[in-house]
């Protein structure tokens, strides 16, 4: 199939070009952007007039859940809201059920990703058999089977002395570890941030304490190791001004950022409202515009969507009861775009935190238009109304703070692998 993408404005961050020009896809590859290859004849044209063509978005964090948990998503609905949110990539936890722990369970899930051929899935392998922080996996093997890093998702390593085995092993063998920080005693059974609206509502509290402590520990491991670390989801300034310091000394580590931290804080939880039930939860304001403030200037990497479907049951519950998370992967493009436009950034700075810097720490060849690259395109009507509701989620999941809210910007076209694979009527 050959494809013509006329008349749009590509921003590609990766090779610095924020322009109009045509784009043209044969055999699954970018094959020039600007003008035609010769002899080059499309079988559809698509005409981006007004539209922006970008890179495929990535996704660094982004649940799935099969194997296990299909009462709450399935494979098929997930990717079909990835690619209708502009999604070609994605990376998804471990936290399934069983656990990314054994190579069968992550060859099953690439084969059916696979087969459905709609967005790009990297798994992380779980770091610890069951994830419960005690033996380690057999990283080699996962690796062979598709994992690109290691994580923990949500769970912690409470035993300093296997994180440290951890970290030593992965650095041997030269794989990333992506760890969320929070020290588990310190969060004990909190839900809520430790501040003035936990104690007003008589939740229990997580101390930015936990966060901060984790960081450090991790941070002279990785000194000690030379692991490649990857944090995920940080959610606090003094988190974040532990890490600045760290890379001033010469300690190289990446963090993202949820796109849910961007815009709320622990006041959005109002009178109990369980969407706002997030891991790690919503920061004081003071935090969350220090997140946004240091996504714009780099120092936070990438942004994520922390998609986490889960069923009405487990949210319509007291918010101490209630499963954290958030369905996100649709609301990845207009909130990232919100956020830009509230920091008055250029729309290529927005763009790069969701595709070639997010390609940068997954470490994979993707987030770019350049000739040869794999044709993993999203083409974004930035003006367009994007209304968040239960029926126009395709996500199994409904549960998000932002149900009720228009946003502006979404995916016209999303092309992976030069097929296109959602097309917005």
């Amino acid at each position: 199939m050959k494809i013509h993408i006329a008349n749009g404005h590509v921003i590609d961050p990766a090779n610095q070009i924020d322009a109009p020009h045509d784009v043209f896809i044969a055999a699954g590859r970018i094959v020039a952007v600007g003008r035609a290859p010769d002899g080059f004849t499309a079988n559809r044209t698509i005409d981006a007039r007004g539209l922006i063509v970008a890179p495929g978005l990535i996704d660094l964090s982004a649940r799935l859940r099969e194997p296990g948990y299909e009462y709450k998503a399935t494979l098929e609905s997930e990717l079909t809201a990835a690619v209708a949110g502009g999604v070609t990539s994605l990376a998804c936890p471990p936290d399934t059920e069983p656990p990314l722990d054994e190579p069968g369970l992550v060859e099953m899930l690439k084969h059916r990703a696979r087969n459905l051929n709609l967005a790009h899935v990297y798994p992380h392998g779980a770091l610890t058999i069951k994830l419960k922080g005690q033996t380690l996996t057999e990283m080699g093997e996962l690796a062979e089977a598709g994992c690109v890093a290691f994580s923990q998702a949500n769970t912690q390593v409470r035993d300093t002395q296997v994180l440290l085995r951890a970290l030593q092993y992965a650095a041997t063998f030269g794989h990333s570890v992506w760890l969320q920080p929070q020290d588990g005693y310190l969060a004990g059974e909190g839900v809520a941030h430790d501040g003035e609206v936990a104690s007003r509502l008589g939740l229990a509290g997580i101390p930015v304490l936990a966060e901060t402590v984790a960081i450090s520990t991790m941070l002279q491991l990785v000194r000690a190791t030379g692991v490649r670390l990857h944090f995920a989801r940080i959610s606090s300034a003094a988190g974040l001004a532990l890490i600045d310091e760290a890379r001033a000394r010469g300690i190289a580590v990446t963090c993202d950022v949820s796109v849910n931290h961007l815009h709320l804080c622990d006041v959005d939880i109002g009178y109990f409202n369980t969407h706002c039930r997030l891991q790690p939860p919503l920061r004081s304001h003071t935090d969350r515009d220090a997140l946004r403030r240091a996504l714009a200037d780099g120092r936070i990497d990438a942004v994520c969507s922390d998609h986490t479907p889960v069923d009405d049951d487990a949210k319509q519950v007291p918010f101490g009861e209630a499963e954290a998370g958030a369905t996100g992967l649709e609301l990845l493009l207009p909130l990232t775009l919100k956020w830009a436009q509230e920091m008055k950034l250029p729309l290529a700075t927005a763009l790069a935190r969701i595709t070639s810097d997010a390609a940068r720490i997954l470490g994979i060849a993707a987030g770019t238009l350049r000739p040869g690259a794999a044709a993993d395109v999203c083409i974004i009507d930035p003006r367009a109304p994007a209304p968040v509701s239960r029926e126009s989620l395709r996500s199994q999941g409904k549960n998000t703070p932002f149900l009720g809210l228009e946003l502006t910007g979404c995916a016209r076209y999303t092309l992976t692998d030069g097929q296109v694979v959602f097309e917005r009527r």
